[in-house]
């Protein structure tokens, strides 16, 4: 695949991104605001709320340090060795306080987008290198956005409130969420299938992924003749994406439609990737 990911590594944000990021963190942050106790779990996970925001905190400053251009290894690409790299990291940062946390959020949200307007004009900006691999400063900052949300859900799933995530922020994810899945896929899963998805967020953007004996090929547009064909409500497809959702539990919520040649291929999509 030639990955969404490389863009011209010049010019602002696409339109609503720088946006979208600060009103994710400014969401997260009010989250924690509003928290009287850090020490509550968060649902299917290890952590507890003060956990999942100093990972945030930690998170977004690494994002900022990214985009300036800063070398910080951390893992090599594989779930395994993110989870090392997430458990060494709060094992150093001791800080599980609501408002430093959220104080923190924010200002390293604010600090990436100032690290990707200085670079906006750089002409000789090379592609960075991230955790899941290189991508320029317009994927990185939808990657910045795609990681809030998902542990922004998981926030407000913990703490009983509403999440933040909505049409137009799923929207703002899709060059990072196209870029990284043939990076994600799970090997195993995906050998010896040969298979042509189309994807189709309800309302939204539509996009291919293409499975042949092990390789794995997204397109910004549907294949012309794909064997399946899933339409999905943007939310859902987010959340099934990360991990968050049940696929299953969507199908009969009917926010999942399949049709095609091979419409019984829909509820395998989700399980040829890891959630990144």
């Amino acid at each position: 695949m030639q990955p969404t990911a490389q863009q011209d590594i010049q010019g602002p944000l696409p339109r609503g991104l720088a946006g979208a990021i600060r009103q994710t963190a400014a969401d997260i942050a009010k989250l924690l605001k509003d928290a009287s106790d850090t020490t509550v779990p968060v649902p299917d996970s290890q952590w507890t709320v003060g956990e999942a925001a100093a990972h945030l905190a930690l998170a977004n400053e690494l994002m900022a340090h990214l985009a300036s251009g800063q070398a910080r290894p951390y893992g090599d690409g594989t779930p395994q060795s993110l989870a090392a790299a997430n458990a060494q990291s709060l094992t150093v940062f001791a800080e599980r306080r609501a408002q430093p946390l959220a104080s923190m959020i924010v200002e390293q949200a604010a600090a990436f987008l100032d690290a990707a307007d200085r670079a906006a004009s750089d002409e000789s900006a090379p592609a960075l290198v991230t955790p899941l691999g290189p991508m320029d400063r317009h994927v990185l900052a939808s990657y910045l956005l795609t990681h809030m949300l998902g542990h922004g859900y998981d926030l407000a799933r913990a703490l009983n409130r509403p999440h933040m995530i909505d049409h137009d922020r799923v929207g703002l994810c899709m060059p990072f969420m196209l870029s990284v899945m043939p990076r994600v896929a799970d090997t195993a899963a995906i050998a010896g299938l040969s298979v042509r998805y189309a994807i189709r967020l309800r309302g939204g953007p539509a996009f291919g992924v293409s499975l042949d004996d092990g390789a794995v090929h997204v397109t910004p547009a549907p294949p012309r003749r794909p064997d399946c064909t899933i339409l999905i409500e943007p939310v859902t497809f987010l959340l099934i994406a990360l991990g968050r959702r049940n696929p299953w539990r969507a199908i009969g919520r009917g926010q999942v439609v399949a049709w095609g040649r091979k419409p019984w291929l829909a509820p395998r999509f989700p399980t040829l990737f890891t959630a990144p």
